[in-house]
């Protein structure tokens, strides 16, 4: 066999190689891309769930502090007119969870302290548990809306990867087709550098598996 001969088959099995492994880490690249996808719409899902979640706990932090507000407003104005025993009705009727910020409130001599709150909401003692729920749910809605851009982006690395794959994969069909062999290996060279350069790149990505 003539050196140019063995030299067309050198380039054929480079070729033949890289047309494999080209086909696989699309189908691998492909794979992965779908898998991202999946769970960026999870995320998202999530996302959703919980913000609904927040807007309801704040729709019922925003009832009880509307009755607590009220009921207090009641309690001022039967103080303010000397009502002893109405007041104290309503106090008996205070929540468990405005009841110690009322106390420290009065504890703060309002009448007396300009210091003082203004009113018992304003004290840190003043907590509801549904405010709470709300801000932790939202945080919750914050992170998975978070991660459902990153998951985007990690589908949208790998689609892309999918394309410089096809391209290699296209440069190494058409090398066989070159009428030199010069042109042949420079094209196939080509398709080389651009199928390791990816591979390198895809190295880099997270991997998510079906379990």
């Amino acid at each position: 066999m003539t050196e140019a001969a063995r030299g067309e088959r050198r380039l054929e099995l480079v070729s033949t190689v890289l047309l494999a492994l080209a086909t696989v880490a699309t189908a691998w690249a492909g794979y992965q891309a779908s898998r991202w996808h999946g769970e960026q719409a999870e995320a998202q899902m999530a996302a959703t769930s919980a913000r609904l979640e927040s807007t309801r706990a704040s729709g019922v932090a925003n009832r009880q502090t509307q009755i607590d507000v009220a009921v207090f407003i009641q309690w001022v104005d039967a103080y303010a007119r000397g009502e002893t025993r109405l007041a104290r009705f309503y106090e008996e009727r205070f929540q468990p969870r405005f009841k110690p910020a009322f106390d420290a409130w009065i504890a703060s001599k309002p009448l007396q302290s300009p210091a003082a709150p203004l009113t018992p909401f304003a004290m840190p003692e003043y907590r509801l548990a549904s405010v709470e729920q709300a801000d932790r749910l939202e945080a919750e809605a914050t992170a998975a809306s978070e991660e459902a851009r990153e998951d985007i982006d990690r589908a949208e690395n790998y689609v892309l990867c999918v394309v410089l794959f096809a391209a290699s994969l296209f440069f190494a069909g058409i090398s066989t087709k070159m009428r030199t062999r010069t042109a042949e290996a420079a094209i196939l060279g080509l398709a080389c550098m651009l199928f390791l350069g990816t591979v390198v790149w895809l190295a880099t990505f997270p991997v998510d598996f079906a379990v």
